[in-house]
């Protein structure tokens, strides 16, 4: 993935759309009291789609559609536990594309609504993501529509990348404390990729830590082992990192970019999700909360790190039409 730099992590930058940019990012007084260090939570959840995944997918359908391979009679079919799947069809909606994203059965409820609202014609195959990944490849070759698949498109990579460029410019403004580390959550692997590419070019002495789910560690073991690695199963309640099998495009730049990759268990996730959503103004959902999960289990000294909150999608907060909403 040669196309991945932070030159064009810059350039790109402004064509995110605004609703995507500059994301709260500030030091969190209650989470830097516990550890004995300065706390930065890079909060990616105050968008429309209340996820990190806006900035790349739109930067994707965008050259999809300036390429002239996508429009109004050629759509776009992805896979998608839920918030790479908002984050295209809110894209496409933009753009006048049709978009399909195949789903697990066992899929988040409150983002399968989400998708749909945003117009989204949403699939559910199969039990797990890795099964609606490949029920996505074959729809997308039987229909002669376009796949596009998150970690493998280098634009993913390129608009995640923008996250880390924020906390930087940040701190050259003295706004933020200068970081020793980022603490990402890890999928399939392109927002660290993106984050790592960014961070090797404008501020290598910040180390970048991968986190993921003990019982989804695919790219984890792929990353230490230097090659693909699947896993029979990726059975965890962080439903937005649960992937079984690595995506190649992606582990070719975690290689180069990435100095720690670190796994968490369930009742570890759950609690340091309960504990952010506890002392932070917004909800964390379970996949964001592996970050935190595993700095307090290991702090790191008294030097100044970084959260990505990757969103806060959480199930209970599906809403339906028939749902009644409060006055307030």
């Amino acid at each position: 993935m040669d196309l991945v730099t932070a030159e064009l992590m810059r350039g790109a930058y402004l064509s995110i759309p605004a609703a995507f940019r500059g994301m709260p990012q500030f030091v969190s007084e209650p989470l830097s009291e516990l550890i004995g260090a300065p706390v930065v939570v890079k909060a990616e959840t105050a968008n429309p789609i209340g996820c990190f995944k806006g900035r790349g997918t739109w930067l994707a359908i965008a050259e999809l559609a300036r390429r002239g391979e996508v429009g109004e009679r050629m759509g776009v079919v992805v896979a998608s536990a839920g918030n790479f799947g908002q984050g295209v069809a809110y894209a496409c909606r933009a753009f006048g594309v049709p978009s399909i994203v195949v789903a697990a059965t066992t899929a988040n409820p409150a983002k399968i609504d989400a998708m749909r609202r945003l117009g989204a014609d949403v699939r559910l195959v199969g039990e797990d993501f890795d099964v609606a990944r490949a029920a996505a490849t074959d729809l997308a070759r039987e229909t002669g529509q376009r796949l596009l698949v998150d970690g493998q498109d280098p634009w993913m990579a390129i608009g995640a990348g923008t996250i880390a460029m924020e906390l930087t410019e940040a701190m050259g403004r003295g706004e933020l404390p200068s970081l020793s580390a980022v603490y990402v959550p890890v999928g399939n692997g392109s927002l660290i990729a993106g984050i790592g590419t960014w961070l090797r070019a404008a501020a290598p002495a910040v180390r970048v830590i991968g986190v993921q789910a003990a019982r989804a560690a695919a790219m984890t073991l792929s990353w230490a082992a230097g090659r693909a690695i699947e896993t029979e199963r990726a059975d965890t309640v962080a439903d937005g990192i649960a992937a079984r099998v690595p995506v190649a495009e992606a582990l070719e730049l975690m290689l180069n970019v990435v100095d720690e990759m670190l796994l968490v268990e369930e009742e570890e996730i759950l609690g340091a999700t309960g504990q952010l959503s506890a002392v932070l103004p917004f909800k964390v959902e379970p996949a964001a909360g592996t970050a935190w999960a595993a700095l307090r289990r290991a702090p790191q000294g008294d030097r100044p790190v970084a959260l990505v909150l990757t969103g806060g999608n959480v199930a209970h907060l599906a809403v339906s039409a028939d749902t009644p909403r409060s006055p307030d």
